[in-house]
C-alpha cells in the first residue's frame, strides 16, 4: 500500500480502529453462539417447521440459527460503528453510548442520533427520541438542527424531511419541526463529511481496512459481489 489516504474524511488508523472493535465483536458472537445452542433449549417445534419448510436438515437448520443470532448482535455494532465512524470526522465529536444524543458538530450546528437501519427503533422509542431533541434545541443546543439518522433507508429512499413520529397513545404524530428531521444514512454521511459519495468511499475502502485488521487479502472480485448489496440498499 501507498502513503494515500484510504479515505478523505477519517485517517486510516481511526477507520482501523473502528473496523477492529467490530471483528472483535463478531468473534465473541461466533463463540456466544456456539455456547447458547447448546446450553439453551432449542423450540423443537420451529425448528421442524423450518427446517421441513425449507426442506434441510437439522443440521443445518442450526448452522442457519447460529448465524441468525450473529446477525443480530452484529446489527448492535454496526450501528456503533456508523456513530464511530462519524465521530472521527473533523468537527465532529462522539458523545458516546448512554448520551441524549449520539453525536455534535458545534460549527454545523448539529446533533444527531445514529440508527443502523429504519426498523432498528419502535415507534414509542422515536416518539422519546423526538421529545429529547425538542428539550435539547431549547437547552444545550440552541440554533441547532438535530437529526435522526436511518443509514439503512426503506426502500431504497434517499431523504432529509421533518421527522414527525407517532404517539401510539393518542394516535397523533409529533408537530412537524423544521429543525427536528430524519434523513438516511447516505445523505447525512455527505452532509457530515462533505463528500457527495462519502458512504459509498467507506463501504469500498472496507475490504482493506478489514483484510489490515486480519492479515490477509480480500479478493477483488468478493469485494466486488459485496457491492451489489451496497447499491440495492442505496
Amino acid at each position: 500500500m501507498d502513503n494515500k489516504q484510504w479515505l478523505p474524511f477519517i485517517k486510516d488508523k481511526d477507520l482501523i480502529r473502528h473496523v477492529k472493535t467490530v471483528l472483535v465483536v463478531a468473534k465473541n458472537a461466533t463463540t456466544n453462539a456456539e455456547e447458547k445452542l447448546h446450553n439453551n433449549v432449542m423450540d423443537p417445534f420451529s425448528a421442524l417447521f423450518d427446517a421441513s419448510n425449507q426442506g434441510i436438515s437439522l443440521s443445518e437448520w442450526i448452522r442457519q440459527e447460529k448465524s441468525r443470532q450473529i446477525q443480530k448482535t452484529l446489527q448492535n455494532a454496526i450501528g456503533e460503528f456508523h456513530q464511530n465512524i462519524l465521530g472521527s470526522m473533523t468537527g465532529w465529536v462522539n458523545l458516546e453510548t448512554g448520551s441524549v444524543s449520539d453525536l455534535c458538530n458545534k460549527n454545523k450546528k448539529i446533533i444527531a442520533e445514529v440508527k443502523n437501519k429504519y426498523n432498528t427503533t419502535k415507534g414509542n422509542h422515536k416518539r422519546a427520541i423526538y421529545d429529547d431533541f425538542k428539550k435539547l434545541l431549547k437547552t444545550d443546543y440552541h440554533g441547532y438542527k438535530a437529526y435522526y439518522v436511518e443509514i439503512i433507508p426503506s426502500g431504497k429512499n434517499i431523504y432529509d424531511k421533518p421527522f414527525t413520529p407517532p404517539d401510539n397513545r393518542t394516535g397523533k404524530r409529533r408537530v412537524i419541526n423544521s429543525k427536528i428531521r430524519i434523513i438516511d444514512g447516505k445523505t447525512f454521511y455527505t452532509l457530515a463529511s462533505g463528500y457527495p459519495e462519502a458512504l459509498k468511499q467507506l463501504y469500498l475502502a472496507l475490504p482493506m481496512a478489514i483484510g489490515k485488521v486480519l492479515g490477509k487479502t480480500i479478493k477483488k472480485a468478493r469485494t466486488d459481489e459485496f457491492l451489489t448489496l451496497f447499491e440495492k440498499a442505496y
